[in-house]
């Protein structure tokens, strides 16, 4: 197979950081510097509103919030930081590497591909139907900057075959199948995750609102968006409605106004205490996953407390957002090298 260079991936991948970047500045074409010619950057931009009818999920605003996380991610500094410390070669021993993408944010499974590009290997990517649209249409603006992707990527649609690795996302009933029919591959095997947020009580304001975005980015479906509050005793839940009054329009989406209702009628019905605003259930509860809609929480006294709780869902826990974590508001900005499940994708990838 023929190869192409760390450093024309490296400024691919720049490239493609520009035009997204562009697309969320402003949307209009800035010239042939782009890289692409007015049709075809205009192409690509008619898709992102279209994405909905594929997706309810994918709101036009949520394409543009995942698009400028990855037009941050590619800048040369970042992608410096994060390949200086791997040995990769031109991979003349490239191996055939399935790769099972999740959908339920927008271009989720596109690290494990950008991973793989990386790399060198030959990528099968079996795309999920809820983003089966979005990342081949990614991958052929790739290929204006590096027209050898069309021979290391492609994409399956049947029965994954003739593969020596594997990386599969998924949820945890997935995950069980998955590990049985790929145990005999080296594999990456993900299930279910979710993200919690530990609070002092010392927050400010704007420390508040950059949480709520934490919550409700992507309607709150990623793995990485907080589900679950750690709160001292005493403290003010108004300052949380308060806070994420400006989220208010996510209730304008109908699959999240659907699961809203539903979850708030269950609870009602059921005579749990829930405080809402319209827009979204505060919940006292033990457990970490809440329902679309719903954010839990639970009180401490002392922080030890949340750290053994925390210990004990470890397994669960994708990233923790506020004390001694993940700043405020930056959850669904990951930078390259932080891996999901704390599993380094590209060592993997190297090592095969």
């Amino acid at each position: 197979m023929k190869t192409t260079s760390l450093n024309q991936k490296k400024e691919t991948l720049v490239q493609l950081g520009n035009i997204f970047e562009s697309l969320v500045k402003d949307g209009n074409w800035p010239g042939y510097s782009i890289g692409l010619n007015e049709n075809e950057y205009n192409d690509f931009k008619s898709l992102l509103p279209t994405l909905k009818n594929h997706n309810g999920w994918f709101s036009y605003d949520m394409i543009i919030i995942a698009l400028n996380a990855w037009a941050n991610a590619f800048k040369m500094d970042n992608l410096s930081i994060w390949l200086n410390k791997y040995s990769i070669d031109n991979n003349s021993d490239a191996k055939k590497v399935a790769i099972i993408c999740a959908g339920n944010i927008p271009m989720v499974g596109f690290h494990d591909i950008i991973c793989g590009y990386i790399s060198g290997h030959s990528l099968l990517i079996k795309l999920s139907s809820d983003d089966a649209v979005l990342i081949p249409a990614v991958i052929e603006l790739m290929s204006k900057f590096d027209d050898n992707i069309i021979n290391q990527i492609s994409f399956v649609s049947t029965k994954l075959k003739d593969f020596n690795a594997v990386i599969a996302t998924g949820s945890n009933n997935t995950s069980r199948y998955f590990n049985d029919y790929f145990s005999k591959y080296p594999n990456i095997i993900r299930k279910s995750r979710t993200s919690v947020a530990v609070l002092n009580g010392e927050e400010n304001d704007e420390q508040l609102v950059e949480l709520a975005k934490d919550v409700f980015t992507y309607y709150g479906l990623g793995c990485r968006n907080v589900t679950k509050l750690f709160l001292p005793v005493g403290y003010d839940l108004n300052k949380l409605f308060k806070a994420f009054f400006f989220m208010q329009d996510v209730i304008n989406n109908n699959k999240y106004a659907n699961n809203y209702d539903y979850h708030k009628a269950i609870f009602l019905l059921d005579k749990f205490e829930i405080i809402e605003n319209g827009f979204l259930i505060l919940k006292e509860d033990k457990e970490i996953f809440s329902p679309i809609g719903t954010l839990y929480y639970e009180f401490y006294n002392q922080t030890e407390e949340v750290n053994k709780i925390l210990s004990h869902h470890e397994n669960q826990i994708q990233c923790i957002v506020g004390l001694n974590g993940v700043p405020f508001g930056k959850a669904q900005e990951p930078f390259l090298w932080d891996y999901a499940d704390n599993i380094d994708t590209l060592n993997f990838l190297n090592k095969l």
